[in-house]
């Protein structure tokens, strides 16, 4: 196995073509599709990554990704964000909250797989 991914996404497309992706490729993949409690999901499952989208229901990736960099356990975690919005300003904001790594939607596959394997030197 490559590693264990959570991926935390809300729209169902996204979370099939993602998880097929990194499941061939030999990863374990996750699925967490709510922003309320999402933070206790990554500290639950411990992850070798995290994809996580900006746009969820409850809560937004940046405060999730702010609230776990806070967290000594999960400072260095690599995270690579996603959003459908690709301006400079998401991007600084996506910097800002502590993102590894910012992807924007929609994407190619490969892509992901290649952001995947960079971040977790797989």
């Amino acid at each position: 196995m490559a590693g264990q991914v959570l991926l935390i996404e809300d729209e169902p497309n996204i979370i099939e073509a993602i998880k097929f992706i990194l499941s061939r490729a030999g990863w374990d993949v996750a699925t967490h599709s709510n922003g309320v409690d999402a933070a206790e999901v990554v500290r639950a499952r411990a992850p070798d990554i995290l994809i996580l989208d900006v746009m969820l229901p409850g809560r937004s990736g940046y405060d999730i990704l702010r609230e776990l960099r806070d967290d000594p356990g999960f400072a260095d975690l690599p995270v690579l964000m996603l959003t459908a919005r690709g301006q400079s300003k998401d991007r600084e904001m996506a910097e800002r909250a502590g993102a590894s790594r910012f992807m924007t939607k929609p994407f190619a596959n490969a892509d992901v797989l290649d952001a995947v394997r960079a971040l977790t030197g797989a």
